[in-house]
């Protein structure tokens, strides 16, 4: 099992969750998040004065899914998400050791 983790502009969610729900990903976790990379935040002007925003708002949803499904939802999720400017996100492969559906007691695959 793999966790992903997917790192993102915010108006993408519905594009990156249609993507994922055609691909049978069946459930999801989605938290806004704040940051910066490359993009290093953007400055705005409010009443008149300019000042700069350090942490640009995002949005990170984490799924956990078979190994086999990884590479599929890796380029389903690049083309959802892809603008071609700078601050598209990124996306985050780690191993999982074990899951537990808390309700019934499955285990490894099942429980997911």
């Amino acid at each position: 099992m793999k966790k992903i983790e997917i790192i993102t502009r915010p108006f993408k969610v519905d594009d990156i969750k249609d993507s994922l729900t055609g691909l049978g990903i069946r459930g999801m976790t989605v938290t806004e998040v704040s940051g910066f990379g490359r993009q290093r935040g953007h400055k705005e002007v409010y009443r008149g004065a300019e000042y700069q925003v350090d942490f640009v708002s995002k949005i990170k949803i984490e799924i956990v899914v078979d190994d086999e499904q990884v590479e599929e939802i890796l380029s389903a999720v690049q083309d959802a998400a892809r603008t071609g400017k700078v601050g598209d996100g990124k996306i985050f492969v780690s191993p999982v050791e074990n899951a537990v559906r808390i309700r019934t007691g499955e285990r490894g695959p099942e429980a997911i």
